[in-house]
């Protein structure tokens, strides 16, 4: 007999439940165990992208595999309820994520599984809290530990240690501690391999706490009645903007440097699977031309997020445009545009990142040896970009590659899933379009390193004698024996 609680329409997470049931436990980690190893991977960064590499990894049969994020939550952690301001998700809502090819545990699933079908149907993209809620139910679900309050100060490769590891610099709770791993992910969001970039032009108002990032936490509350400056014209420039707006700013003026607003996504050429799935077995001179077309083009935002802004006619858009000077003078920001002085309350960059691993704490002892595109690659003249050639230049596994052979074999054990990676492999590494493809090849380049950094081991594992289930006398009534053979024998 079947109880109620069996039947799909009591428990939202019965057709979940059935997926893991169907799949099976998990392999046993098979990874050798090492004196003074105390992680087999470290995943830093415990958002969507780090919580899908925790279960593709444990899928995978990869155990001691720990997570560490610097947020002192879970609410805190990942971008959506702390920085991210849009309404809605920028990518479609079908796109394949951090289940990785598991129906059951997606947003799909998860979201009809509350709404209904037919919710599912009514919406266009995501809403942002909508995938928030997902991806904690992800994470509770499928019980992936993730060590909040941990900042990793500084990674350190151990010198003529076997197997490979790392030392882990952390900050647990404020308390320094230190741990070692042989594989690192660095699962760590757009600023991963670098920082926020702010214009040299901003740096007094900055100084005087006149003026943020968008990556920063921003009270906009303290905005209301007030004149707002927002530098930049990509989708997190417009989204900053609109809640500047909706929280009661007096006057948003934004600064576009092009004399329009990118309105095709250059990135739509790319989405068929021929080209996408072997993206990374492109020439150089093939992807360094789409990501110069691709920065060219300029970061598009969505429509709804312009439309945002346009219902407020206290709204201003300046297209080629750039302050050139920003004075504070009397707690304020005042600058010269096109002739006329205007005067800001308060400023904000929505002016991207820069990738350069020297300006990450943890980055900077091992930055001077990994190899960028400017290393790999030299482009035509009119087709130089140093902002872009700075970019890592990745393997195959998402791995750093050394620049001078030889000098720090040790980068491959460092795996890149975040923007930075996007000259090498075609799409911004930790959005939703890349987990498909890039988690699943990761991993398996992980999965083989340990393998072969543990081969005798492994080689004398499985030339192990494994016991009989059962021996000759189990079968013997059953052997045939010939006739003549019985005459004789009597």
């Amino acid at each position: 007999m079947t109880t109620s609680s069996s039947f799909p329409g009591s428990d939202p997470d019965f057709l979940a439940r059935e997926t893991l049931r169907l799949l099976g436990p998990a392999p046993d980690n098979w990874v050798p165990d090492h004196a003074g190893i105390d992680h087999n991977v470290a995943i830093v960064g415990g958002g969507q992208s780090g919580s899908a590499y925790a279960f593709a990894l444990r899928r995978a049969g990869i155990g001691r595999v720990t997570v560490l994020d610097a947020a002192p939550d879970g609410a805190l952690a990942g971008v959506w309820r702390a920085r991210a301001r849009m309404r809605k998700l920028r990518t479609p809502k079908n796109l394949v994520g951090p289940e990785l090819g598991l129906p059951t545990l997606g947003f799909q699933a998860w979201y009809e599984a509350r709404h209904g079908a037919e919710a599912y149907a009514a919406i266009d993209r995501i809403a942002r809290l909508d995938w928030a809620d997902y991806l904690d139910w992800y994470r509770n679900f499928l019980g992936v530990p993730v060590r909040y309050a941990t900042r990793v100060v500084r990674i350190e490769p151990v010198s003529g240690a076997a197997p490979q590891r790392f030392r882990l610099h952390l900050e647990v709770n404020g308390q320094a501690r230190i741990e070692t791993a042989r594989k690192v992910i660095l699962a760590n969001g757009v600023a991963g391999n670098g920082a926020a970039f702010v214009p040299a032009v901003l740096s007094q108002a900055v100084a005087a706490g006149l003026a943020a990032h968008t990556a920063d936490a921003i009270d906009f509350d303290a905005l209301r009645g007030k004149t707002v400056a927002v530098l930049g014209a990509a989708a997190s420039a417009f989204d900053a903007a609109a809640v500047a707006l909706e929280s009661g700013a007096a006057a948003v003026h934004l600064f576009a440097r092009r004399d329009h607003i990118a309105a095709t996504p250059v990135s739509r050429v790319r989405a068929y699977p021929g080209l996408y799935d072997n993206y990374h077995a492109l020439p150089d001179a093939t992807r360094w031309e789409q990501a110069i077309r691709y920065r060219r083009a300029g970061s598009t935002p969505p429509a709804d997020s312009v439309e945002r802004v346009l219902k407020f006619p206290q709204f201003h858009l300046h297209l080629s445009t750039s302050l050139s000077t920003a004075e504070v003078e009397s707690g304020r920001i005042v600058t010269e545009v096109q002739g006329q002085t205007l005067r800001f309350d308060f400023a904000i960059a929505g002016t991207g990142y820069l990738v350069d691993p020297s300006a990450r704490a943890e980055l900077a002892g091992i930055a001077p040896h990994i190899l960028r595109w400017r290393d790999r690659y030299q482009p035509p003249a009119d087709a130089r970009d140093d902002e872009l050639a700075a970019s890592p230049y990745l393997g195959s596994g998402l791995e750093y590659l050394e620049k001078t052979p030889g000098a720090a074999p040790w980068l491959r054990d460092l795996h890149v899933h975040n923007p930075a990676g996007f000259a090498s492999v075609g799409v911004p590494l930790g959005d939703v379009p890349s987990m498909r493809r890039d988690i699943p090849g990761s991993v398996a380049r992980i999965s083989r390193d340990l393998l072969l950094a543990d081969l005798a081991l492994h080689e004398q594992r499985i030339r192990g004698d494994v016991p009989a289930d059962f021996g000759a006398e189990f079968y013997a009534g059953a052997v045939w024996k010939p006739a003549g053979a019985a005459l004789a024998a009597a």
